[in-house]
């Protein structure tokens, strides 16, 4: 999947483009280097150990970990799953990606030939340079399910019990609702991939794959390739071989391709690495840090990743990568059996198999609230063939609602034609609906629709869920927030 690149065209492009904020090394285990930052200050960096735990339903990473030292301070950085830069040694520093994602994973979409890839900015620096980066689509953050950097898939029914090699994810996944949400340009950039178009000068790029015929693919000014795919249709004003600017439509959201039948944008940066390969840019932050840009949340709930465990196993259900501008004062779940705990991280088991959907509230000091929704998958280790089915819940739009205008609900379970989706609106207000259990995971019509008005203003939490014949349930959460009408 990549090639090698002369590194010294790639710095001499550099030097006229707008380069990156951070520096990134590659490191093995005992070896420290000294690094420049784009400040034109140093910094040393150690690479101490590293860790990973792993589950017990498919031998899965859950958490790897990278002990470092830099500039004589030490911490502990776990890679991804959700994770922003933290701050060490008067520095900010993330871990992409540790070798131990190599043993089992399906493929090498990193480029890293060492034990640990580190990212380093200056102390108080943004993620990107401001101005020259947007979110992606437009709609509200975690709006239905994602599948983000080295998350273990699961949306379209990855967990299940066995030894396969496991898709990490590359690249982020962004729910959404099927042919309704606008996908853009996150940076401006040349046009150098249009479905199994590919201009001239890229044809011999192993890293523009010319075999996703629902993708867009972007070159910026760093010399990074931006990968939108799975998209229902290209907006006609994209060209091959034109030029886009930041935050242009590119098409719409949709589940083309490889989508696994699951609607979203697979948003992927790629770019040469430390080893001198192409590999995949972890771009959590840069998204995080344009969607407060642009939008300025006072806060953001963060239940997330997944997690997947078998029957009777304790699961850690985990909000501390929650966000607050000011001081979050309060962390409560609310539990599929209608059960309720506090804090920002607390333990649950599941006597029976399914997919549950876990509910985070946050509130912060001046009593504003956000909530977000974790996913557990439970396995039943008596039965491994037996995988629960799950949903995938969406609704459009997503911002701007206001009482008594309708809004539009799409969903489709996975891994049963059992039954019907049983919809609560969180206003008194029901619905049914019958997706196709995506045997067909391309077909035209997998996903239900229905919609529904919201009366009043205010938070709702919508509740679908569907049963197989054996009573396995799967259930989603969804929040809509409905404005007063004006």
């Amino acid at each position: 999947m990549f090639k090698s690149i002369p590194m010294f065209l790639y710095f001499a492009h550099l030097a006229v483009a707008q380069q990156p904020l951070f520096r990134v090394v590659d490191l093995d285990v005992g070896r420290a280097e000294r690094v420049q930052l784009p400040s034109g200050s140093t910094a040393t960096v150690k690479l101490l150990s590293t860790a990973e735990t792993r589950d017990k339903v498919r031998s899965a990473i859950r958490d790897a970990r990278a002990e470092v030292e830099i500039n004589g301070a030490r911490a502990v950085l776990s890679c991804g799953n959700y994770r922003l830069p933290m701050s060490v040694g008067g520095l900010q520093v993330d871990c992409a990606v540790t070798k131990a994602y190599y043993k089992d994973s399906n493929a090498d979409h990193w480029a890293l030939v060492k034990d640990a890839r580190l990212r380093l900015w200056p102390a108080g620096s943004p993620f990107m340079p401001p101005g020259s980066f947007v979110y992606p689509v437009r709609q509200r953050w975690f709006a239905t399910r994602t599948q983000m950097g080295n998350e273990p898939t699961y949306v379209d029914d990855g967990e299940s019990i066995g030894s396969s090699r496991i898709y990490y994810h590359s690249g982020l996944d962004i729910g959404g609702a099927e042919g309704l949400v606008d996908v853009v340009a996150a940076t401006g950039g040349l046009v150098v991939g249009l479905g199994t178009a590919v201009i001239d000068a890229e044809k011999n790029n192993a890293s523009v794959d010319r075999h996703y015929n629902d993708t867009v693919w972007v070159r910026d000014e760093r010399g990074w390739y931006h990968r939108y795919t799975h998209l229902y249709s290209f907006d006609p004003a994209v060209k091959l071989g034109g030029q886009v600017t930041m935050g242009q439509k590119v098409g719409t959201l949709g589940k083309e391709g490889g989508s696994g039948g699951w609607s979203h944008l697979h948003y992927e940066i790629l770019g040469p690495q430390a080893s001198g390969l192409f590999g995949t840019i972890e771009g959590y932050a840069f998204l995080w840090e344009a969607y407060q840009r642009q939008y300025k949340p006072h806060l953001i709930a963060v239940a997330r990743p997944h997690a997947a465990a078998l029957v009777g196993e304790k699961v850690t259900l985990d909000g501390t990568r929650s966000y607050s501008d000011s001081r979050i004062a309060r962390y409560e779940w609310t539990f599929t059996d209608g059960k309720t705990a506090s804090g920002s991280r607390v333990e649950r088991n599941y006597p029976q198999p399914g997919t549950y959907s876990e509910i985070l509230q946050i509130t912060d000091a001046s009593g504003r609230t956000d909530y977000d929704f974790m996913t557990v998958n439970i396995l039943d280790p008596q039965h491994p063939k037996q995988v629960p089915p799950s949903i995938q819940a969406a609704y459009w739009p997503t911002m701007g609602i206001v009482a008594g205008k309708p809004v539009t609900f799409k969903v489709r379970t996975f891994s049963t034609t059992d039954g019907e989706e049983i919809w609560s609106f969180g206003d008194g207000g029901t619905a049914r609906t019958k997706s196709d259990g995506n045997v067909v995971p391309l077909a035209k019509a997998g996903f239900a629709t229905t919609t529904h008005v919201f009366q009043k203003p205010g938070d709702y939490i919508v509740r679908v869920e569907r049963a197989n014949r054996l009573g396995q349930k799967a259930i989603t959460h969804l929040i809509v927030r409905v404005e007063q009408a004006r």
